[in-house]
């Protein structure tokens, strides 16, 4: 079966220096996988090369086992959404508007939105449950909505593949689980393959089936919650002290930090 997302012996470095290394991972249709890392251990550099965005100076990253620079933009929009931790607007915009711009790939050009488009549109705010503000602008909407809107414009991609790049981050513990459970949900019903850069373990036992851990450009453990989520593994990558316990009440790890000078 073709992998999703195929990463062969990929490598990319930026003019400041090494980025990523070695990596070799295939995503199958219909993960939900976490990548997990310290700052600055590529997590981000990993979505952009999936998205192509970024091109690998050695490998190869393929989408349904056709070489993504060889894919035409407009068709690989279709296919892959990204959702950033935020987005610049240069002009004020309404939340509709904001959401609207994931139709971008399907409209013609010098035509506006047809009925499809405002379908889509309608279908994934009313999913992210941005319907009730969609006349306000979006830089006046706090950050726990705005990332919903970020999140209803990538759906209305209806992309087959969603990639996030640490979309908890920043947001109240009540809007992280929303966040989450919105693409949990996704995912299950509908069989969307997820790529999420995250940081927190315990929501990544929770929600993700998989979880990629990197470690200065490379991928240092690759596997289900409990194969990864392992004390010292933990300290050697994160350098912290953590108890790994049952959850009470799910089959998941669940992690308790042990400061050192507490």
């Amino acid at each position: 079966m073709t992998a999703a997302m195929h990463l062969d012996g990929v490598g990319f470095a930026y003019p400041t220096g090494f980025a990523l290394g070695g990596i070799d991972l295939r995503i199958e249709q219909g993960e939900m996988v976490a990548v997990l890392g310290p700052n600055g251990s590529g997590k981000t550099t990993l979505l952009k090369l999936m998205l192509g965005m970024l091109h690998p100076d050695a490998g190869e990253v393929r989408f349904k086992g056709r070489v993504l620079g060889a894919v035409r933009r407009r068709e690989l929009a279709r296919s892959i959404a990204m959702v950033p931790q935020e987005i610049a607007l240069s002009f004020t915009m309404t939340t509709a508007e904001v959401a609207l711009l994931g139709r971008t790939p399907y409209l013609r050009r010098f035509r506006g939105p047809n009925r499809e488009d405002r379908e889509a549109v309608g279908a994934a705010m009313a999913a992210t449950d941005v319907l009730p503000f969609a006349g306000r602008p979006y830089d006046a909407l706090s950050g726990g909505e705005r990332q919903r809107v970020i999140l209803a414009m990538a759906l209305a991609q209806e992309p087959r593949l969603l990639l996030l790049d640490e979309p908890t981050r920043h947001l109240d513990l009540s809007h992280q689980l929303r966040i989450l459970s919105l693409i949990h949900r996704f995912n299950r019903a509908r069989g969307l393959t997820v790529v999420s850069a995250m940081h927190d373990l315990n929501l990544c036992a929770l929600y993700f089936d998989r979880l990629i851990l990197l470690s200065s450009g490379r991928v240092v453990a690759d596997g289900p919650p409990d194969k990864v989520i392992q004390p010292d593994l933990l300290k050697e990558v994160f350098g912290v002290t953590v108890q790994v316990e049952p959850h009470p009440t799910r089959h998941i790890p669940w992690i308790t930090i042990l400061p050192d000078d507490l």
